[in-house]
């Protein structure tokens, strides 16, 4: 039964109704539920965990929280499968627990953004389960993407389209029908050319606003509405998905009414309440199209957190990114890691600087110093940052997980995917001995490497050369700078070969990308470096290799 609750505060560093454009310089911290905190010690996060941890976020000085889903759901795809958009699955909780997470957030000053999933259901919906009952020929059918079959029994699926997660994205049902899934079969794609969908996802919207929730960060955002006619792509094209060309279940026009409609509903509402997008677009400048003015107010930068530790091609994808959001005036979103990539600390411990997916630890020395470089050259650029938990403790991938303990369903496929999510989601440490190192107390779901305690919050808190102390230090420099946060442009300073060198107002940043170390010019009074930094009397510097520091002029 649906429980209906009264509205939380809005937070109190904002006053309801006072447009300030928060969002525009927000630094936003993703809660993977599962893997934060776990408050009833079943060894699963959940909502009273994420409560109790609140106080750390605050401290940790972040604006806003971002929740992965924790709607009911089988769990097929770790709650990207939704059965029930308006329950809280009750592994995490219930309705009651996420009012009382809402506002302590808010009495924080924490804003609270939540996870919508709105290109599939899970199987287990009422709607599909009804489809199939009802079979061939149900207005229930409409809602999704049935389809005969091809061929002279129709045993062949209606298209060629591959999903996701691998093999096809056709799955024929017991009446001989196939349904389209563009990710696992338990995901069955909504048909949001079908009103009914269009209306169940505004009311949706309406439910949580009235919850109190700050925004939505909007799943597949790019993927809603698909070619007309579902048409083939052809081998070739298939080898393509994110390539140069928009894909006929990728990318169509037809998703910004959508959220030109969702944009009015949030506008009903007091308190900026905003719609972020995961859209994979083939380009920075079809990604601002999800941003214009009438629309989304952030889109994921995936063109960033696909780029190599390499100060050309860095500063390439910033300006591109900086240019294109410039015509529709939106900010530029900048992110290293979140729940579905390898951590950027063992991303970049390959000697490469880069793979969005790595099966090996590499060099993790290596990689743990271009993350916390990388990071301070991130929360340097002009707008909004998203931080993944855990990589404010410099975590690294876990790699050596055992094949018996990964719930990835991407891994259980062929193809697609890597499917090595599992090693991003391994739940945190917060100290440094005890039951999963403060996770809970009745272990973790997926099991934690020995040498987590020396990782954990309890552990590098305090300590000034630790990673958590950095991000706490920068968070805390990003918010007093007032060249810091909201702008659209930077002025590139010349540098050596390697080094970004960049100023905004009343600042300076300069990273070294290379292996090596590099002197330069003092630009001003030093405020913070990812690593150790000597000056000399002849007003010169040495970086240290792949070392970023700020500098107040």
């Amino acid at each position: 039964m649906t429980q209906h609750l009264a509205a939380p505060a809005a937070p109190t560093t904002g006053t309801t109704g006072t447009h300030t454009g928060w969002w525009r310089d927000a630094v936003i911290y993703q809660v993977y539920p599962r893997s934060f905190a776990d408050g009833n010690g079943d060894g699963m996060g959940d909502l009273e965990g994420i409560r109790s941890r609140l106080p750390y976020l605050k401290d940790l000085g972040v604006d806003a929280v971002w929740l992965s889903p924790f709607y009911a759901s089988p769990q097929a795809d770790a709650g990207y499968d939704v059965a029930d958009y308006r329950a809280i699955d009750p592994m995490f909780g219930n309705l009651l627990d996420a009012d009382a997470l809402i506002r302590e957030a808010h009495e924080l000053g924490l804003r609270i953004i939540v996870d919508l999933v709105p290109n599939h259901s899970s199987d287990q919906h009422e709607w599909f389960q009804r489809a199939l009952r009802e079979g061939p020929g149900s207005p229930l059918r409409e809602r999704y993407h049935f389809r005969k079959g091809r061929g002279a029994d129709g045993a062949e699926p209606p298209n060629d389209w591959e999903s996701i997660f691998g093999g096809p994205a056709w799955t024929r049902v017991a009446d001989g029908e196939w349904y389209l899934h563009l990710f696992a079969p338990e995901q069955p794609d909504f048909n949001w050319e079908h009103p009914a969908v269009r209306d169940e996802f505004r009311s949706i919207l309406r439910f949580w606003l009235d919850m109190g929730v700050d925004g939505f960060r909007v799943d597949v955002a790019h993927g809603l509405v698909k070619a007309e006619g579902l048409p083939d792509i052809g081998a070739h094209d298939q080898l393509k998905l994110l390539g140069n060309d928009v894909m006929p279940f990728f990318d169509q026009d037809g998703v910004h009414e959508i959220y030109r409609s969702w944009r009015k509903v949030l506008q009903e509402y007091d308190g900026e309440r905003v719609l972020v997008a995961e859209a994979w677009t083939p380009t920075v400048e079809r990604t601002a199209h999800y941003v214009r003015p009438d629309e989304m107010h952030q889109a994921f930068n995936f063109q960033y957190l696909s780029t190599h530790w390499d100060a050309a091609e860095l500063r390439g994808v910033i300006d591109a990114s900086l240019a294109a959001m410039q015509p529709v005036g939106a900010p530029t979103t900048w992110v290293l890691s979140n729940h579905d990539v390898t951590r950027h600390a063992t991303r970049f411990a390959n000697p490469a600087g880069l793979g969005t997916q790595l099966r090996t630890p590499g060099d993790r020395e290596l990689g743990l110093r271009r993350a916390r470089a990388a990071t301070l050259l991130m929360l340097a650029l002009p707008g909004s940052a998203y931080l993944y938990q855990g990589e404010e403790l410099g975590l690294p991938d876990v790699t050596d997980l055992p094949d018996e303990v990964r719930q990835d369903p991407s891994f259980f496929r062929a193809s697609g995917q890597d499917g090595f999510r599992d090693g991003c989601r391994v739940p945190i440490p917060w100290t440094r001995e005890g039951s999963s190192y403060g996770f809970g107390s009745g272990g973790s779901w997926l099991p934690q490497p020995t040498a987590w305690g020396a990782l954990s919050v309890e552990a590098q808190t305090g300590d000034p050369s630790s990673t958590l102390e950095l991000y706490r230090s920068a968070l805390l420099v990003r918010r007093e700078q007032p060249g810091l946060g909201a702008g659209d442009g930077v002025e590139w300073l010349e540098a050596p070969e390697g080094v970004l060198a960049f100023r905004r107002e009343g600042f300076v940043c300069t990273a070294n990308t290379t292996g090596r170390a590099i002197r330069i010019d003092v630009p001003g009074r030093m405020l913070l470096a990812s690593a150790r930094v000597r000056t000399s009397v002849d007003g010169t510097a040495e970086l240290p290799a792949d070392t970023t520091v700020w500098w107040a002029v």
